[in-house]
């Protein structure tokens, strides 16, 4: 049953939403990644920068990019009310469909071109672990099967960078009821989709040195927890593929590199599982990384953010990062 809360009086209408345009710069390790060793070098080759500048290579619309972002319509779905609307606008899709993290597909924000060789046809997501009811599901299965609504998620960069994204999906808890997690059940991953084929040549040259394919965990109290969220679409339509198509997770009170994406296996086990980041780089990437203003990363500080929100060109507007991205009165209970 969706949880409907009052407004704060912060929170703009709706007609204020941004349009579509705006998600895209986070690790340059395209230049120095071929040559990176273990350990401290990788970790400087693929980790966040914090880097104030964006990228210079970001278009305001071409027709190749436009194209990667036309997706079949989702309609009809049901809009959330107690996410319709967040304290800033949505941001423009023209610039989200460009500045992405997708590391198979390379290093920089700009990897809208590569990742249009994920292939998604025939997708599907295995369920298994310690579940009474394992699944397989097809993409059509899970559009059938649970519901869709969009919710209107400020989105967290560990890089300092932050957005505002109308993602379409359902609650993961739907998920999990539908496969019932045992009393043994701690944990769940999410693995991405990974094949060396089609990333880029400095990312397969890692292969043996970088934790593929990408994983990502949660304690099963934060995968019920009401924001916990799986995305199909965004902007109404469905997901692009450098958004982690056809299915990612979006935990909008964690840091961004929490959102698995294009998930082909959801596993319920006991103990914490190993993630791709935290294991790379346990002291700067950990297990929760929930949004902390006054947890600094090592190499940068978390106090303020830079909000990247309308087009046509990148700009920043500062902001102060928000305990829990915003999202206390929600899983600040988790954590006590």
């Amino acid at each position: 049953m969706t949880i409907i809360r009052v407004p704060k009086a912060w929170k703009l209408p709706e007609a204020q939403v941004t349009s579509k345009s705006a998600y895209v710069n986070r690790r340059r390790f395209l230049k120095t990644i071929a040559n990176a060793s273990l350990g401290a070098g990788i970790v400087s080759a693929l980790g966040c920068k914090g880097s104030s500048v964006p990228e210079n290579n970001l278009v305001s619309s071409n027709q190749a990019l436009t194209a990667t972002l036309d997706q079949p319509s989702l309609e009809p779905f049901a809009r959330n009310p107690a996410f319709k609307t967040v304290d800033r606008p949505i941001t423009d899709e023209i610039l989200a469909g460009q500045y992405n993290n997708y590391y198979e597909f390379g290093g920089s924000k700009s990897i809208w071109r590569a990742s249009q060789a994920l292939p998604t046809d025939n997708w599907q997501v295995t369920v298994t672990g310690l579940v009474k009811n394992p699944r397989t599901y097809d993409l059509d299965d899970l559009l059938k099967k649970f519901p869709l609504e969009e919710r209107i998620y400020r989105l967290r960069c560990v890089e300092a960078w932050s957005m505002v994204l109308p993602w379409v999906g359902f609650p993961m808890k739907l998920l999990m009821a539908e496969v019932e997690p045992t009393d043994k059940a701690r944990f769940v991953s999410f693995t991405s989709y990974y094949d060396p084929k089609i990333s880029l040549a400095p990312v397969q040259s890692l292969g043996q040195k970088v934790p593929w394919p990408y994983t990502e965990g949660l304690r099963l109290e934060e995968m019920a927890n009401e924001l916990a969220f799986f995305a199909v679409g965004v902007y109404g339509e469905m997901l692009p593929k450098q958004y982690g198509a056809p299915i990612r997770a979006v935990l909008p009170w964690k840091y961004g590199f929490k959102g698995a994406k294009s998930i082909v296996k959801i596993d319920f086990v006991e103990q914490q599982p190993a993630t791709f980041w935290n294991t790379l780089s346990p002291s700067e990437y950990g297990f929760e990384d929930n949004v902390n203003p006054n947890k600094p990363h090592p190499r940068w500080s978390q106090k303020t953010e830079r909000f990247i929100g309308k087009g046509p060109d990148l700009s920043w507007e500062e902001r102060p990062t928000l305990p829990y991205n915003g999202y206390e009165e929600y899983v600040a209970s988790l954590y006590k």
